[in-house]
């Protein structure tokens, strides 16, 4: 009965515009999308939420899995990112809906205040850091393996798709909606607000997971997350003044981005074998999360139909023109199938549906936005991308109904049609979606029914709705208001506190107060060796060495070979622990001994946590003793 309603409403933008003026001389841009894959893909979506999803058996309610793959590659996990965007969608699409929608969005509320107090790798929520913790499992357990930790979209992109369905709530559409949003929702945002406030300046991963530094898609979601939850929190008579201090400033960083042609996925990379171009989906996906159906085309905010985003556009999908063989034989006006970047070697480095889609949707939007400004400027700086779909392009200002607005913009519709039709093309007869297909023939290729690919279909689906007709759905987020630059440009962060949202379904007592507590250990290894900290506490994997704390040897050298541990532990805690080595060989040697700590109690008047230091060296047997391992 849910899908048939969710059937049933996906079709509503669609009828509140056909009684709308079209936006072209034509009658419509084309046919409606298969209406079969809208509902398949809502249906995968809703397939992979806890606890009533057929393909993710044991995620809690509100648990969005990333995909049922549970190998080659394991994807049964929940990401914070994954499932941030996804609930923005359902939000967006779906309130309108019965109180069973309602019912799986309150469920992720909930989910998400009890994950947010489970200390991880990252850290715990008593420092915040916890917070920027990439995935979890579907129980909401910690994840302790090696990974691409902290992420810090995550939180930001949590906040968005919160306050979206908070301001929602505030129009009077919810029970007791001024409670819900006060006591519930709000505390919840607001620990995510307080981590964007506080380390927006840090380097972390990108949303691939794989390189470590400053991402152009996590700066500009941490932007209009503070902007969102600056303008909520003055709805509601809340402190606000960390994060209208700090979204200026982080919308200076977003700036350092673009080098002229194209905006860079990453800068400040600690990686000094970083060498590629910067070209990369992510920035496209970017100007779809700043979307702004009221802006101007601001270059500023990336909007999709700004200059600087259609410049990015083109040099994205031209990277791609020569790497794959189903783009052969396609002229530089021609839609092609895209990856992430060009560079791409994962699984092959094969396209993607949702970046495939996810090019279609910023023309889309671009569409939507040049109907409600009213024209279309073409610049020096644009004016490639222009004249690559209509060669008679030139710069100037083009307004309905002359001719040429029109064609300009029946060219950039149709161009997305390309897209839109690279990607279905390859949907087997299914409907079903997988991360990749095939660069050779199509087929689908990595983790099967992706919740992300599913949510992309859709997402790009409304935006063809709304370049149709001059209508959005979607709310202002008051970007331009917001995009005005500070005189001076400065990378200060605001210290936060971070309080379990127990009204929200945090444990009692959960999240409580945390010490930081540095390990050095003084310990030679050689070559392709590494050093884990493992011990009785869930934060030093509980003796299993495979969960063990990875060490750190940044500062490891001949004369001090010393590896550092950092782990966020529960005040005035007691256990054990000790340190292991892994050998290049897989093999493991244990210390001989299990060493005592009683972690300090807090200090409240520090304004976070405390930190505190233990000294140890390596006591333990010659590794290459086969007796003492593991």
């Amino acid at each position: 009965m849910l899908l048939r309603t969710i059937a049933l409403s996906l079709g509503v933008a669609s009828l509140l515009g056909a009684t709308a003026k079209p936006t072209s001389p034509r009658d419509y841009f084309g046919p409606d999308l298969d209406s079969d894959q809208r509902v398949i893909s809502m249906k995968g979506i809703l397939d992979n939420i806890g606890p009533h999803g057929g393909k993710a058996p044991g995620a809690l309610p509100g648990v969005i899995i990333a995909s049922p793959s549970t190998q080659d590659p394991n994807y049964f996990f929940t990401w914070t990112r994954d499932a941030g965007l996804t609930m923005k969608l359902i939000v967006n699409e779906l309130m309108q809906l019965n109180g069973e929608v309602k019912t799986i969005i309150d469920d992720y509320v909930k989910a998400q205040a009890i994950v947010q107090t489970v200390s991880n790798p990252s850290g715990a929520l008593g420092s915040g850091k916890g917070l920027g913790e990439p995935k979890f499992y579907p129980n909401l357990t910690r994840f302790n393996g090696d990974w691409g930790r902290p992420q810090r979209d995550g939180p930001a992109l949590r906040a968005i798709a919160l306050i979206t369905y908070a301001n929602y709530l505030l129009k009077g559409y919810g029970n007791d909606e001024g409670n819900e949003v006060e006591q519930i929702l709000w505390p919840v945002i607001q620990n995510d607000l307080n981590y964007v406030a506080q380390y927006w300046n840090d380097t972390g991963f990108d949303l691939w997971e794989e390189v470590e530094g400053s991402s152009f898609f996590a700066t500009a979601v941490q932007h209009r997350a503070l902007v969102e939850g600056a303008a909520l929190g003055e709805k509601i008579g809340a402190r606000t003044s960390p994060y209208t201090s700090q979204a200026p400033n982080i919308l200076c960083l977003l700036q350092d981005f673009w080098n002229g042609k194209y905006a860079l996925s990453n800068i400040n990379v600690e990686d000094e074998g970083y060498n590629r171009t910067g070209l990369d989906a992510s920035t496209v996906l970017t100007s779809l999360a700043m979307f702004d159906p009221r802006a101007n085309c601001d270059d500023l905010t990336f909007q999709p139909c700004s200059p600087r985003a259609l410049a990015n556009l083109k040099a994205y999908v031209d990277s791609f023109r020569s790497i794959y063989a189903i783009n052969q034989n396609k002229s530089s006006h021609e839609a092609i199938a895209t990856g992430r970047y060009a560079e791409d070697i994962y699984y092959g480095g094969h396209p993607w549906y949702l970046t495939t889609f996810a090019v279609a949707e910023q023309l889309y939007y671009a569409i939507q936005q040049w109907n409600s400004v009213g024209s279309i400027t073409i610049t020096d700086l644009d004016l490639p991308f222009w004249q690559s779909l209509d060669g008679s392009a030139k710069t100037g200002t083009y307004k309905p109904p002359s001719s040429d607005y029109y064609r300009l913009t029946t060219a950039v519709f149709e161009y997305a049609e390309g897209f839109e039709d690279m990607g279905t093309r390859y949907i087997p007869p299914d409907g079903s979606l997988s991360e990749q297909y095939s660069r050779e023939n199509g087929t689908q290729i990595s983790a099967r029914d992706l919740t992300w690919s599913y949510a992309s279909f859709v997402t790009m689906d409304n935006a063809r709705g709304v370049a149709r007709f001059p209508l959005s759905p979607l709310p202002s987020w008051n970007s331009t208001e917001a995009s005005k630059m500070p005189l001076v440009c400065e990378g200060d962060s605001v210290l936060s506190l971070y309080t379990p949202a127990t009204e929200a379904g945090a444990p009692l007592g959960a999240g409580g107060c945390t010490v930081i507590v540095l390990f050095w250990v003084n310990a030679t290894t050689y070559f392709g060796e590494n050093l884990y900290l493992s011990g009785s506490s869930i934060d030093l994997g509980e003796w299993r060495v495979t969960e063990a704390v990875p060490g750190d040897a940044s500062s490891y050298t001949e004369d001090s070979p010393s590896w550092m541990f950092r782990v966020e532990l529960p005040a005035d805690a007691k256990m054990q622990y000790q340190y292991v080595r892994k050998g290049s060989d897989g093999l493991y040697t244990k210390e001989s001994k299990k060493r005592e700590l009683i972690v300090p109690r807090c200090d409240n008047t520090s304004g976070g946590p405390r930190m505190t230091l233990i000294g140890d060296a390596w006591d333990g047997p010659d590794p290459n003793r086969p007796d003492q391992r593991l």
